[in-house]
This record gives C-alpha cells, sequence and structure tokens, in this order.
C-alpha cells in the first residue's frame, strides 16, 4: 500500500511539474522580446545603468518611449514594481515608483543605493498602459521586465 502510494505520489508531481515547465514557457507565439532595448507593440524601452558610491544614494531612470500610432493611458496606474537584486547588491528606496508623464514617453526615476563593490544586476516589472484607434479604441495594460545593472564603488 505505501509502495502504491509512493508511485502515485511521484507520478503526480512529475505531471504538476511538467506543467509548471509548459505554463512557464508560455504559448508558442508569445512574444517575449522585453529587457534592455527591447521593445513592445507600444512602448520602447530604454534604461540607463547606474555607477555610484557604496551606500550613497542613486537614480536609475527608465524610459518607456511610446511607438508610433498608439497612446499612453495616462490615467492608469502605470508604475514599476517587484524591484529586486540578484545578489542583493543593491537596495531600493521604495517598493512601488510611479511613472511620469515626459513628452512622448513614460518615466521611472527608481532611488536606489548599492550596498556592495561591484556590478549587480536588477530587475522589475513595468506596468503600463497604452492605447491605440480613434473610432474604436484598443486598450492594453502590460507588464514588461526592466532590466539594468548598478555598479557600486568605494
Amino acid at each position: 500500500m505505501v509502495r502504491i502510494r509512493t508511485l502515485v505520489a511521484s507520478a503526480v508531481s512529475a505531471l504538476a511539474f511538467a506543467a509548471l515547465a509548459v505554463g512557464a514557457a508560455g504559448p508558442a507565439d508569445a512574444d517575449d522580446d522585453f529587457g534592455v532595448g527591447a521593445t513592445s507593440k507600444a512602448y520602447a524601452i530604454e534604461v540607463n545603468d547606474v555607477t555610484a558610491k557604496v551606500g550613497e544614494p542613486a537614480v536609475l531612470r527608465a524610459r518607456l518611449k511610446i511607438q508610433d500610432g498608439y497612446k499612453i493611458l495616462k490615467h492608469y496606474n502605470n508604475r514599476v514594481i517587484s524591484l529586486s537584486s540578484a545578489d542583493d547588491g543593491v537596495a531600493f528606496d521604495n517598493k512601488m515608483v510611479p511613472a511620469t508623464v515626459e513628452e512622448d514617453a513614460l518615466v521611472f526615476e527608481i532611488p536606489l543605493h548599492a550596498t556592495k563593490v561591484g556590478k549587480h544586476p536588477i530587475n522589475g516589472v513595468m506596468r503600463v498602459g497604452s492605447f491605440s484607434g480613434t473610432g474604436e479604441i484598443e486598450m492594453w495594460m502590460q507588464s514588461l521586465r526592466l532590466i539594468g545593472n548598478v555598479t557600486g564603488t568605494d
């Protein structure tokens, strides 16, 4: 009886893992062009890496330039969330940073400070909205990856 339970549990675990792996990969036609210099349908992403003395305040600036045919959804809560550093070499002053609108772009100014000397990859999620059309309007809310680097110096 114990052996049968173990075999069933192993089979269920393997199926669950396979389902998660397929779900994590996403559909075959999914657009996965996110990151530094990548584009979405509506936005071109620009991220300026930062170099700062350890412990001193700095600001990482990310700019999402709206593409032709699209408009910024200004009344959406455009923001960056889930900020993290791969090696805990960067501390973020806020868990969420709202965007400001500058001309034809959303701008995120993310206050932070390096906690260790060296180059530290950081990431986050930019939740942004856009729309297109004049008669029948289409709106999109997107999650775009923020990927950058913070270099801490002495």
